[in-house]
């Protein structure tokens, strides 16, 4: 059950501030094969470790186009969220499609949003805890190393958030102990639950950090941390 959040400022107000706050979880089964980001080696030009990769190698469509392409195709998908975005010289633009919500994308204001498995909003206890905490961390004038430890402790927290039938109702088919389980920001079972997060960071002159701290050897106790820093291109 991951969960994003994110603030949106494509015209930060201070020259030290964001054009872009994004701070996520991935939540699956710790025994499941998988990747850590990385510049892909067919395409240096590319970080990923995520498995949506159409809109960052087709460069002949912007962020709402493609978008409106995705949703024209909704019905052949199970439930899913997209967001996408361009960070350009003269316009920054964030959009986002969900294939259980409006038939058409939409393009966000900016604002500080939270996402988790459900629509863009969607009021669950945890999502509007994690964003209050979210918000009290990316409303300070924070150095960037002390803004993403920051921010690692807001993913990290294991509050429970119950109970919250909005959440429970989208939890058919889980127990009631494990949807406990799932409605803190950090999810913790023994073989289930939180084993990425990831930390974006675009400022006001293009410079990118990306964080990524990722569980080691389906362990919880074991964590690698790896970070990147570039400059985007106009």
């Amino acid at each position: 059950m991951c969960i994003i959040f994110f603030k949106f400022d494509p015209r930060p107000a201070s020259k030290n501030a964001y054009r872009l706050i994004l701070a996520a979880n991935r939540d699956e089964f710790y025994n499941r094969p998988t990747k850590a980001a990385d510049f892909w080696v067919s395409n240096s030009e590319i970080l990923s470790g995520f498995l949506v990769s159409n809109f960052l190698t087709d460069h002949s469509q912007d962020s709402y186009s493609y978008l409106k392409r995705v949703s024209s195709e909704r019905h052949l998908y199970n439930g899913f969220n997209l967001l996408t975005a361009e960070f350009k010289a003269k316009e920054d633009t964030m959009c986002y499609y969900g294939n259980r919500g409006n038939t058409e994308p939409i393009h966000l204001n900016p604002g500080i949003y939270g996402l988790s498995n459900s629509l863009l909003e969607t009021p669950w206890r945890k999502l509007q805890h994690g964003k209050r905490l979210f918000t009290s961390v990316v409303n300070q004038p924070l150095p960037c190393e002390v803004l993403v430890q920051d921010l690692l402790n807001v993913l990290n927290n294991e509050e429970l958030n119950t109970p919250d039938p909005a959440q429970e109702s989208q939890g058919e088919g889980y127990s009631s102990p494990m949807l406990r389980v799932l409605s803190s920001v950090c999810v913790r079972s023994p073989h289930y639950g939180t084993r990425t997060n990831t930390i974006i960071l675009i400022d006001s002159s293009g410079n990118v950090t990306f964080t990524e701290r990722t569980m080691l050897n389906c362990d919880i106790s074991q964590w690698s941390t790896s970070s990147f820093q570039f400059k985007l291109k106009d």
